[in-house]
């Protein structure tokens, strides 16, 4: 009998070890792929905010990767706007950097209520076959009403006007926050102006409908029934569009470029 409890006792820990050493690889190798998926979802992203992809297809691999070659990936000092030289764009973590002690720093308060900057930025720049800039893309990030939002901005050549916006990743309510993902909502944005005249940031989601982009050319419809998550976006575009985000590196294009 006493024989007998041994054998189960160990054959139950052997179970139990093989089970971890299985879970735990398939995590490790799970691991890459799911860092592969997230970084072509991203690429996606990108390439719809730059109006290179439609929000409803879905291209494969190969695909993304043959429209992506034609932008330009480039680390920023986000403090002077500067290229950062000496740093791979394909393995540079925003996310990371921005958490790191030595490589990002606690944000100013700000009503997007982001808690921290990186000291780097990668931002993407599409131009045409002379090198003359086409528009840029911007990461975005802030919070709705539950969670923070990521996304990204495209803004044309004039660095005003607004080419598109599209958001990877949230976990706003389903048909009410959510609708950041809608499409029809999404097509409200080219045209409009992220800037007025006088330089400052003054594109806005109101409550309610806004007029055509000619017409009204700084505000965008709200999401109907989601008025912290309308809000969240506005905040988070006057934050990554001013002093503290992007708006030295934008600032440096209009001197470069002539915009």
């Amino acid at each position: 009998m006493h024989a007998s409890v041994l054998y189960n006792l160990a054959f139950a820990a052997l179970v139990c070890v093989v089970c971890a050493v299985f879970v735990s690889s398939s995590a490790v190798s799970l691991r890459d792929l799911q860092a592969a998926n997230e970084a072509l979802e991203k690429q996606r992203n990108v390439l719809v905010a730059a109006g290179l992809a439609t929000s409803d297809e879905r291209p494969s691999a190969a695909e993304i990767a043959e429209r992506f070659n034609a932008i330009n990936q480039v680390v920023i000092d986000l403090d002077t706007g500067e290229e950062v030289a000496g740093v791979d764009p394909d393995l540079f973590d925003q996310r990371a950097a921005a958490a790191g002690a030595e490589t990002g720093r606690p944000a100013p308060d700000n009503p997007a209520r982001v808690q921290r900057l990186p000291r780097q930025a990668l931002v993407y720049e599409l131009r045409d076959a002379g090198g003359q800039l086409d528009l840029v893309i911007l990461p975005i990030n802030g919070m709705g009403l539950w969670s923070t939002l990521y996304g990204f901005i495209a803004i044309d050549a004039d660095l005003i006007t607004v080419r598109g916006i599209t958001y990877y990743e949230h976990l706003e309510t389903p048909g009410l926050g959510g609708e950041v993902d809608n499409p029809r909502w999404k097509a409200l944005w080219p045209g409009r102006r992220a800037f007025g005249d006088d330089g400052a940031v003054s594109i806005e989601v109101i409550r309610g409908r806004a007029g055509a982009p000619e017409a009204d050319p700084y505000r965008v419809d709200g999401l109907a029934g989601a008025t912290m998550t309308s809000r969240g976006v506005t905040n988070m575009l006057h934050f990554w569009l001013g002093e503290h985000g992007f708006r030295p590196y934008l600032d440096r294009l209009r001197g470069r470029e002539g915009a």
